[in-house]
């Protein structure tokens, strides 16, 4: 019979039995206990999840509409530096309330905790802008073409390629995910 590691199953399984009284040192206490953290775990990961996938979304999101503007509209490919341009003004998309919360902070007071959470997303962005910004692959026509039309979905945003761009408009090398190039295991020797 297979062991039941979800909280919800052996809290039935207990159930099942009646009033049951559990042993602090007792195997279904140990097990109550056990099942109590793995679903904290998983819970814990599925947050982490959701959270890194809301980001990539908002960030392929405020691509999308800056290519769809009308004075993009009939570009077909971007440049590297035009992507690191895009790439900052996404970095700087809060800064208006951020500095108008650093204006109302009265002085000798501590920041509030929406000027400090913005603060450190922009310092988060920043620092990965420096070593290499996940982003669309804005050199590739069909991936323009995709994500003019793309219907803001998780699941069609895996067909997207993605690049890794720095702060002086260069592509950070092993940055590029999704690519269609083939790799070469076979080795030739002449």
């Amino acid at each position: 019979m297979p062991v039941s590691k979800t909280l919800s199953k052996i809290k039935k399984g207990l159930a099942k039995k009646g009033k049951v009284t559990l042993h602090p040192k007792g195997r279904k206490f140990q097990k109550l206990t056990r099942a109590t953290l793995r679903e904290g775990k998983v819970a814990g990961k599925k947050r982490a999840h959701n959270e890194r996938k809301s980001n990539e979304l908002s960030r392929v999101k405020f691509i999308q509409n800056l290519i769809n503007l009308d004075s993009f509209k009939d570009m077909t490919t971007f440049s590297t530096d035009e992507i690191a341009v895009f790439i900052n003004q996404f970095i700087e998309r809060d800064d208006d309330e951020l500095n108008d919360l650093i204006k109302k902070r009265r002085s000798n007071r501590p920041p509030t905790t929406k000027q400090q959470m913005l603060q450190s997303k922009r310092d988060l962005e920043m620092e990965e802008f420096m070593k290499g910004f996940l982003c669309p692959d804005l050199t590739d026509i069909k991936n323009v073409e995709f994500l003019r039309k793309w219907n803001n979905s998780f699941g069609s945003m895996s067909t997207l390629k993605l690049m890794r761009v720095d702060v002086n408009g260069k592509q950070v090398v092993g940055g590029g995910m999704n690519t269609n190039e083939p790799i070469a295991n076979d080795v030739e020797m002449s």
